[in-house]
Formats: C-alpha cells, sequence, structure tokens
C-alpha cells in the first residue's frame, strides 16, 4: 500500500484544473497536481544546489503561485 495523503484545494481551482487538462494526456487533476509538483520541487533541489534564490525570484514564483490559488 502505498503511502498518500490528502491536499485539499479550492473547488474552483480544481474545476480550472480539470478543464484546463483535458486532452494533455493526465488522466486526472491528481495526476498533473503531482507532475507540477514534483517539477517545483526538482527546480528548487537543481537551485538550491547551484544557488540561492534571489528575491526577484522569489516574487516571480510567489506571483505564480498566488495566480494558480495558492495564496
Amino acid at each position: 500500500m502505498e503511502n498518500k495523503v490528502t491536499i485539499k484545494i479550492p473547488k474552483p481551482l480544481y474545476e480550472k484544473l480539470k478543464v484546463s487538462i483535458e486532452g494533455s494526456g493526465f488522466s486526472s487533476v491528481t495526476e498533473f497536481v503531482v507532475y507540477v509538483l514534483r517539477d517545483l520541487v526538482s527546480h528548487q533541489e537543481i537551485s538550491k544546489e547551484s544557488s540561492n534564490l534571489s528575491a526577484k525570484e522569489i516574487e516571480a514564483i510567489r506571483k505564480r503561485l498566488k495566480s494558480m490559488g495558492y495564496f
């Protein structure tokens, strides 16, 4: 049995993601969200290994996350 947890997101965001992934090859919103989060984490790990993020980069990430409904 796989270890999993539930992450709650706003329903309107879920509905937008559901529409966005149609025809994309992702079979579910969960599959898409896991893909995006893994990608984000891997980019952060690469950034930590090579250098720290600048204040400008952090602000850009915050704006992107906010536009996706996370803030």
